[in-house]
């Protein structure tokens, strides 16, 4: 028995759903990714504790997903375990005061700012539309609209890579642009606690449906992306620099740039990871020659 079949053993052990050979395909936004060796869902806190002391004993890799939405995966797939938290991890709660909401990391983002909406509270606007999980826009500090997660985030809980519990708060989150102290430290983040204000619940909708209707009118939500593509360059717009470049509706394979925004690549229906890469170079290292330019990828590769 190699330690591949052993984790899979002691997930199922732990009440974990476990699928092996899982088409990443089947889970990621761009609808695009090989098979990963094992893909785990876990249920609660103790059993994500377990599984990653056992994973490190194992010296097998595991990767959380969240929902999938700002990742690239290779056609050959991702070798060792992937992570998607469910039951208890994707929870959301108020907490006595009213205003501070305690999520588990694998909820949606959609369902957070929802839950946020429904007991009047304000804050998350900015992030209705967003796709991912709310694990996974603690991760990257997600934003839109000149606000972002670091606005309202007061604190994670994580699991580390051998299995400790633990948190951070405050300045420890290091939030920045596209960046948290996560995005460093190879710890899994298992629920966050948000901080928000009283609202007026219909001026609260108002502005999410503003502000998803200018998303819809600019972004092309009805095609399989990744989302934006690039990290915004100081002092510009990346969209506006590869529009400019007469990059809109340049393809490879199945890979395309977006006609309705340049900022995205969309999955016409058969693209590959392979496909993606090297459209991404084109644009980069055509940006680069005519602007000077250099754009960094936003989204992450994996596999």
């Amino acid at each position: 028995m190699n330690q591949l079949e052993q984790l899979a053993i002691t997930a199922k052990d732990l009440g974990c759903k476990v699928c092996c050979d899982e088409p990443m395909s089947r889970h990621t936004t761009f609808k695009i990714g090989g098979p990963a060796d094992l893909f785990i869902t876990v249920y609660n806190r103790d059993a994500v504790q377990k599984l990653y002391r056992a994973a490190h004993e194992l010296d097998v890799p595991l990767l959380p997903i969240g929902n999938g939405s700002n990742m690239l995966v290779s056609d050959s797939g991702i070798r060792g375990g992937v992570i998607a938290l469910g039951g208890e991890l994707s929870q959301i709660r108020l907490s006595g005061d009213g205003c501070t909401v305690h999520c588990g990391a694998g909820a949606t983002l959609a369902g957070l700012c929802v839950f946020a909406r429904e007991h009047s509270l304000t804050g998350l606007e900015f992030a209705w539309g967003i796709p991912g999980a709310a694990g996974g826009a603690a991760f990257m500090n997600a934003g839109a609209y000149e606000n972002a997660m670091e606005s309202v985030l007061a604190s994670c809980t994580h699991v580390t890579k051998t299995g400790e519990i633990g948190s951070l708060s405050g300045a420890k989150l290091e939030l920045g642009y596209r960046h948290s102290a996560y995005t460093e430290n190879g710890c899994t983040i298992l629920s966050l606690t948000v901080r928000l204000n009283r609202g007026d619940r219909e001026q609260i909708a108002a502005r999410m449906d503003e502000l998803l209707g200018r998303r819809k009118a600019k972004q092309p939500l009805e095609m399989p992306s990744a989302g934006s593509v690039f990290k915004r360059p100081q002092g510009h717009f990346a969209g506006a620099l590869i529009e400019n470049c007469g990059l809109k509706g340049r393809s490879v394979g199945g890979a395309m740039v977006s006609p309705k925004h340049a900022g995205f690549i969309v999955n016409t229906g058969n693209a590959t990871c392979r496909d993606v890469l090297e459209l991404i170079d084109i644009i980069k290292e055509t940006v680069y020659r005519q602007t000077n330019v250099e754009l960094e990828c936003e989204i992450k590769t994996i596999g």
